[in-house]
């Protein structure tokens, strides 16, 4: 009797002790938040505007340093470039509502679809999504990559925010990033073969190149060297487009039907994969064979 009193005795005040102190944690929770929870007004609103094309670019910082470090081949280190793609890739499959991406040399653009809500739309956190995913995966794939070559230390890359409202803005944008990596590789493919072919000094090669159009260049490649520039691999002259495309894959899967023997019957599904090309966005072709990327658009 005794000890049945002494457990119910034990069990109330087990009881009194958890009330009493959820009271205690509730009413500091609500001294909390009452005291507190002002600081969230500092946060600003970062929403992106509604019905615009949401483009994250991410740059590589000091990526001259980061690639001579590293012994990157120049002009182009297919290398290097197999895993941005690499990278980029692990980021459209983790964020489905990106429609397209395109890189070159160190940067990426990633186009998200005009009636995104992910994230609420907040830049902030579409930003860091997409820069944290690519910088992991960058390290993360370095060895698949660059074999035994060890990664000195880990590469960092920047990224901004910027929205289109139409799909001409955004076409005109793509543009300008492919037309930024035909000068570029165009450059450096001259200023290499004058330095690694001629053996030029780099500050001789420079001002051989000062002034000089793309006809020039052009010139030099075929002139002195006997390259077309146009021969160049795609893959250095347009870069890289990431785009989603659906492809009917046939399959044999084995039935059996009612007082029928087993057999084998083709079937075929359409399925969504991650596709990489290295062709020219500039011109209406390449919309004309992809007009699902784009959203309807009175622009």
């Amino acid at each position: 009797m005794l000890i049945g009193k002494a457990c119910r005795l034990g069990g109330c005040v087990r009881r009194r002790a958890v009330k009493l102190l959820s009271r205690l944690f509730t009413c500091s929770s609500n001294m909390a938040k009452s005291k507190f929870e002002y600081v969230r007004n500092f946060e600003t609103d970062d929403t992106c505007l509604r019905n615009c094309y949401i483009v994250v670019r991410l740059d590589g910082r000091n990526f001259h340093k980061f690639a001579e470090q590293h012994k990157f081949t120049k002009p182009n280190d297919n290398r290097a470039l197999g895993l941005m793609t690499r990278s980029a890739r692990s980021v459209i499959e983790e964020l489905e509502d990106i429609v397209i991406a395109y890189g070159q040399s160190d940067e990426f653009s990633f186009v998200f679809k005009r009636t995104s809500t992910l994230f609420k739309r907040r830049a902030s956190k579409l930003m860091t999504h997409v820069a944290s995913q690519f910088s992991s995966s960058y390290v993360f794939y370095w060895k698949e990559y660059f074999g035994e070559q060890p990664l000195l230390y880990p590469p960092g890359f920047d990224g901004r925010v910027v929205l289109y409202p139409s799909n001409r803005n955004l076409r005109d944008y793509l543009s300008w990033r492919q037309a930024d990596c035909h000068i570029n590789n165009l450059y450096n493919t001259v200023f290499w073969t004058l330095v690694q072919g001629a053996g030029l000094p780099t500050a001789q090669a420079e001002a051989r190149l000062k002034g000089t159009l793309a006809a020039d260049k052009n010139e030099i490649l075929f002139s002195e060297f006997n390259i077309n520039y146009n021969d160049e691999p795609a893959l250095h002259r347009k870069g890289t487009t990431l785009i989603w495309e659906k492809r009917d894959e046939t399959i044999t899967k084995r039935v059996k039907l009612p007082d029928e023997e087993e057999k084998e019957v083709p079937v075929t599904r359409s399925r969504r994969r991650l596709q990489a090309c290295h062709c020219d966005i500039i011109g209406e072709q390449f919309w004309e064979e992809h007009p699902d990327i784009l959203e309807d658009s009175d622009c």
